[in-house]
């Protein structure tokens, strides 16, 4: 049986990650685990005689180094340790309840869940002061700090310890939780030792490493070992593409640079996989060709400016390449197109495989929301697309994603223009005396509305606590399938029953065993359990009866 065994991230405190986030982890963990094992039975294999022929290798030339210390004495100066304090009085912003789910701009859930947020925060006891401890590095004289998001998340006072020992009083100048990173500002009053960002592209699978951080506090500690693989994702987030450690990384090295033998950054060491919390030789490091572009947009403007496509997509299978004509599954298949979106206005449609987009191959679909992301906006970009069985190139005019999410789009449906004739013509006309006899109305008082509660002949309640039973009954049955919200009230009798049902929900969402989705706004609220517990284990009978 193959060990099922949890991702943790690197800080010196524990992170309360979203459910979703947490189960993707440990799906990806075990199908690493089991990739694996497999290829370790494949090995015992013995190969056929035609196969038989040894492998040979020339023979390295490279001299391995005999010591890092030069490399370190270097390096050291410019790598500090990043301390937190976290209270009770965090700024609403820092302060977002964990698994918080991300809806489509436009859908009515939106604000919903952010009242329900709020009421969720105001109930909850104040937060005892918390500390916490991470690592990091200074990439200019001025004093700008490269750390990981996750360890100022939510923090009321920053401060950076130097290696000559003095501390000094962080500002945050912006973060990116979808990359994990963030950048701080401190002023020494003098120029500081600095770091450069390597390539982290060049680096290759063998090639040397070394970390260098604040494990458990302890402060400027190195350590060292080889790029394990590289383009991993762990499901952290929709821009994955880590390179793999075998360097030792432990809780409070989140942050912190790993170094090729030149003494350049080539990645920012972030999260572990671990059983226990400790490093058993398999970290993640942020690639410095992704940290760079994002660190750059952070200390220009405060906040990531990423480019946006305004399509949905898709992986392209075997399956899907033969149908289309496509000599290999490649590319990214366009299943729906934003209107008024950069794609739309370039004239891509639905059912179109972009090949590559800005001279870059997308050799697979979750590549192309990162070079979409890395391309300045308003810039003008060739895609190649697979249409029809023929390949075109048309020019995009690049968008900016985070100005698209700020949008509203109006909840209404358009009418096509071939109903327009059909739309009745009305003609209103009034005379003075006809206006006078509406203004006189618009002016009287209106009574004071009542209810009346005639109809009411059996008072009807609805157990939410029982719902939210039944509601974890049929999503613990199948974990990590998402079910719609229509799917799971089907057998409700009536209106208070979906009500109840909907309240239930809210309840699993408080104890942190589901999370939500919605594709699009107004479309299907999907919800997906997320529990590590059972369903008999939740606490969830302080819930009021509706009705």
């Amino acid at each position: 049986m193959v060990p099922h065994l949890p991702v943790t991230r690197s800080p010196a405190r524990p992170l309360s990650a979203a459910p979703a986030l947490a189960s993707r982890f440990r799906r990806a963990t075990a199908a690493f685990l089991l990739g694996t094992t497999i290829l370790s039975g494949a090995a015992a294999v013995v190969p056929s005689a035609a196969a038989a022929a040894p492998v040979t290798v020339p023979a390295v030339s490279q001299e391995l180094p005999g010591s890092f210390a030069d490399l370190v004495d270097r390096v050291m100066p410019a790598v500090v340790n990043v301390s937190t304090v976290q209270g009770g009085n965090a700024a609403p912003e820092q302060r977002g309840m964990p698994g918080m789910p991300e809806f489509p701009p436009g859908s009515p859930f939106e604000e919903f869940f952010r009242q329900f947020q709020e009421q969720q925060r105001g109930a909850r006891p104040r937060a005892e002061r918390q500390q916490a401890q991470g690592s990091g590095f200074i990439i200019d004289a001025a004093g700008y700090v490269v750390t990981n998001n996750h360890v100022i998340d939510g923090a009321d006072e920053i401060s950076v310890t130097l290696h000559d020992g003095s501390r000094l009083d962080a500002k945050l100048v912006g973060r990116d939780p979808k990359t994990d990173l963030a950048l701080l500002k401190v002023d020494a009053g003098k120029p500081l030792a600095y770091l450069e960002f390597g390539d982290s592209d060049t680096a290759r699978v063998g090639d040397w490493v070394i970390a260098i951080g604040n494990p458990f506090g302890l402060g400027g500690t190195v350590t060292s070992g080889i790029v394990s693989a590289r383009g991993r994702d762990i499901q952290a987030g929709p821009y994955d593409d880590f390179l793999q450690l075998d360097a030792s990384i432990n809780r409070g090295n989140s942050g912190g640079p790993t170094f090729d033998v030149h003494g350049r950054v080539i990645g920012i060491n972030t999260a572990i996989f671990s059983p226990s919390g400790g490093s058993v030789g398999i970290g993640f490091a942020i690639p410095s060709t992704l940290a760079r572009s994002v660190v750059a947009q952070l200390k220009d403007f405060g906040r990531t400016r990423r480019g946006w496509l305004g399509v949905r997509i898709q992986g392209v299978t075997p399956e899907i390449a033969e149908s289309l004509g496509l000599r290999s599954a490649t590319g990214a298949l366009v299943a729906s197109v934003t209107p008024n979106g950069p794609a739309a206005e370039a004239g891509i449609q639905a059912g179109d495989v972009i090949l590559t987009f800005d001279g870059k191959e997308v050799n697979e679909m979750r590549r192309l929301p990162r070079v979409v992301a890395e391309t300045g906006v308003e810039e003008q970009v060739p895609v190649k697309l697979w249409r029809r069985g023929q390949e075109q190139t048309v020019r995009v005019k690049v968008g900016e994603l985070e100005a698209a999410a700020l949008q509203r789009y109006p909840r209404a449906v358009s009418l096509e223009k071939r109903f327009e004739d059909l739309l009745p013509e009305v003609t209103l006309g009034v005379d003075a005396n006809g206006f006078a006899q509406v203004a006189a109305a618009g002016l009287t008082p209106r009574p004071v509305p009542t209810v009346g509660l005639d109809h009411l002949h059996d008072v009807q309640k609805v157990s939410v606590p029982g719902q939210a039973r039944r509601m974890a009954s049929l999503l613990s049955a199948a974990p990590g399938t998402w079910l719609t919200f229509g799917e799971l009230t089907a057998d409700c009798e009536n209106v208070l029953e979906i009500v109840g049902s909907f309240l239930g929900l809210l309840e699993l969402f408080r104890e942190q065993a589901i999370t939500f989705e919605q594709p699009e706004a107004l479309g299907d609220l999907a919800v997906m359990w997320t529990g590590e517990r059972g369903a008999d284990d939740l606490r969830i009978d302080k819930a009021e009866d509706y009705g």
